[in-house]
């Protein structure tokens, strides 16, 4: 496995690679690995032929009042994750090397930003979109995989391949689960012993809103009314969104047709934790 830190040694890599006819898996990551990233990179190896992730927590994607200096950081021990999966590469850059003095440009999906947890946090998919737009361009990837558990950004992420004209496959994997149902997350390490049981409210939501619809509900406001009543009832919680929205614009809807997607952004304490499902009718 090779580490790796400029943007230079990464893009004459990657050209070899192409040139050898490899084609190239590329799993973006902001370290502090866990199983569900291990998941991402091991579809990544099923599809291509070299996989490469990438480790940068990204200044840009982060408010003002937000956690990037305390964003959990294990470099060594990501390492050592990433190798036993049979990662290839892994791009290591630091915040210099990604935004040197003078970078100006910002890469923006509109209207997919405006909604969910584009709302509260502002400018944060402007961010995202950027970050991986470089990492596309510097690793040059065949194909790229994201979690579906931050389902806002793989949809804005396939957006701007779409848009942009990018020839990049994108692929979507399955939320990934702690054995007592909440939703892998690197911040998941910020909860107290106190506060997991109210965490676990969530997934709790999720279930309880598809059992609605599979018994008939059909009603966005008598669902999210339950849920956030749901939610209330655990201590330490604080509702950021309850949305059922449209799967493809993210747009509110009040009633739910075939399918709809669940999203949710609670602070349990002071993490901010998000999950999501898709409603279908039976």
């Amino acid at each position: 496995m090779y580490v790796i830190e400029t943007v230079r040694e990464m893009q004459v890599t990657a050209d070899a690679l192409r040139r050898a006819g490899q084609t190239i898996a590329l799993v973006p990551t902001m370290g502090y690995l866990h199983e569900a990233h291990l998941e991402l990179m091991r579809v990544g190896k099923k599809h291509a032929d070299k996989l490469i992730i990438s480790i940068f927590v990204n200044p840009r994607q982060f408010g003002p009042s937000e956690d990037f200096e305390r964003y959990p950081r294990d470099p060594e021990g990501d390492l050592e994750k990433a190798r036993k999966v049979g990662v290839d590469i892994v791009f290591m850059p630091p915040v210099e090397e990604m935004y040197p003095n003078g970078f100006q440009t910002t890469v923006k999906v509109s209207k997919l930003s405006h909604h969910l947890c584009g709302l509260s946090r502002p400018g944060h998919f402007d961010g995202v979109a950027t970050v991986v737009c470089k990492l596309f361009n510097i690793t040059k990837p065949h194909i790229a995989i994201f979690g579906q558990k931050d389902y806002q950004q793989l949809a804005i992420i396939s957006r701007m391949v779409m848009d942009l004209d990018m020839d990049i496959q994108i692929i979507g994997v399955p939320t990934v689960r702690e054995t007592d149902g909440l939703a892998m997350s690197s911040r998941n390490a910020y909860l107290t012993k106190e506060q997991r049981p109210s965490a676990l409210s969530l997934k709790k939501s999720l279930d309880l809103a598809s059992k609605m619809v599979g018994e008939g509900q059909q009603r966005a406001s008598e669902i999210k009314k339950a849920i956030e009543g749901l939610i209330k009832s655990h201590p330490f919680t604080e509702i950021d969104y309850v949305s059922i929205c449209d799967p493809v614009t993210l747009e509110e809807i009040e009633t739910i047709g075939e399918k709809a997607l669940l999203a949710l952004a609670v602070k349990v304490g002071n993490t901010r934790l998000i999950d999501n499902c898709i409603l279908e009718k039976k």
